[in-house]
């Protein structure tokens, strides 16, 4: 890995031409974009939502879950990002990689066939650790403790 941190950055909108080393994240697109730790600089496009990624965001540092599988680049690159830290993780043969695409889609699958009232999300999915879930939105902790110091 080329890489072994990255520096996080909360942006509305992701840039056109991205700094190496640096994780985007636009809550209002619900995506995190990196250029590929190994140094390629293939564009990492990772979708925040109940069946794609998470991202904890502890107020230091950022830990993205599942691991980032590069299958559709040249690289192949595996690794996961967990409190800024590029962790190599071992490459998939083509038969896991098939497999983990096929229940992708079963979950995706299952998840939206769903009442779609049930699966309406007003924030995107980000959770502080620790936090208890129906409050771990950033948001709502920066709404939270602005109104501490304001007093509203």
């Amino acid at each position: 890995m080329r890489h072994r941190t990255l520096e996080h950055r909360f942006v509305r909108n992701v840039p056109r031409e991205l700094t190496p080393g640096v994780l985007y994240i636009s809550m209002e697109y619900a995506t995190a974009v990196h250029s590929c730790c190994c140094g390629c600089g293939e564009r990492v496009v990772t979708p925040l939502t109940p069946t794609d990624w998470r991202i904890t965001f502890d107020g230091e540092s950022v830990t993205l879950n599942p691991s980032v599988g590069n299958w559709n680049q040249d690289c192949g690159s595996h690794y996961v990002i967990e409190r800024n830290r590029v962790i190599k993780c071992s490459p998939w043969s083509a038969k896991r990689i098939e497999a983990e695409q096929r229940r992708d889609k079963r979950a995706k699958a299952e998840y939206y066939s769903r009442d779609p009232a049930l699966t309406r999300t007003d924030t995107p999915p980000i959770a502080r650790a620790g936090d208890a879930a129906q409050n771990s939105s950033l948001w709502h902790h920066i709404r939270e403790w602005f109104s501490k110091k304001v007093g509203l």
